[in-house]
């Protein structure tokens, strides 16, 4: 059974910092993109960051460029995602899955970020 595990949110005030992981099992990742996504109250699921198969491209929605940085240990099958200089707006909760919507798992728990203003 393939499952997406989530770990690492919590509470923290804005500007501070957490990382987030994403293990996997029940099969590899490895050789695909890997995203991550969040969603907030009342809001629907956005594109946060992704990262290619190998680790070597990334690219992040505008929001968070500069202050999320996604990256993954393939040999873990784990992505990761820091996020530093967290303001309010991060607040929700955040899930890993592949990037493409062909090879999309399902959805797991995800992890409960919260930042205070």
């Amino acid at each position: 059974q393939v499952q997406l595990i989530e770990s690492g949110g919590g509470l923290v005030q804005a500007g501070g910092s957490l990382r987030l992981s994403c293990a996997a099992s029940g099969r590899t990742f490895s050789t695909l993109a890997m995203g991550w996504f969040r969603q907030a109250p009342g809001k629907e699921r956005e594109f946060v960051a992704t990262i290619n198969w190998s680790g070597g491209k990334t690219y992040y929605t505008d929001s968070v460029k500069d202050r999320f940085t996604i990256s993954r240990d393939n040999v873990k099958n784990t992505v990761y995602l820091q996020m530093n200089s967290l303001k309010p707006e991060d607040t929700a909760v955040y899930y890993c899955n592949t990037e493409s919507t062909q090879h999309r798992v399902p959805w797991g728990q995800g992890t409960q970020v919260t930042v205070s203003s």
